[in-house]
């Protein structure tokens, strides 16, 4: 199957279909964190989007106030739908981690 291919049968889903297939891939990622980075110095060394300074638990904060995937894009235009993803399946997979940076933020 093409991308092309693949993309007009995404088109075609439902939105109850679309969020099924989204689930499917952030499941099959969530033992990947490729995309994702943690540099000494760079945001306290928290685990950002690659070659960005926008750290993981800044996104889930925002997904928790019902900051669409659409309006971060908006808000965030050098982040793509990809970057998105792949922050969703690393705070999946270190849920714990990304708790605790919000809380350590949270307390200034």
């Amino acid at each position: 199957m093409t991308q092309s291919q693949l993309e007009q049968q995404l088109l075609s889903l439902t939105p109850v279909e679309k969020a099924q297939a989204i689930q499917i891939l952030t499941q099959t990622l969530q033992n990947e964190t490729s995309g994702i980075t943690k540099t000494p110095g760079v945001c306290g060394g928290a685990a950002c989007i690659a070659n960005t300074r926008i750290p993981v638990w800044v996104l889930v904060g925002y997904r928790r106030l019902k900051i669409s995937d659409a309006e971060l894009l908006k808000c965030y235009p050098t982040l793509t739908a990809i970057d998105l993803v792949n922050a969703w399946a690393y705070a999946a997979a270190y849920g714990e981690e990304i708790e605790q940076a919000i809380r350590d933020n949270e307390q200034g």
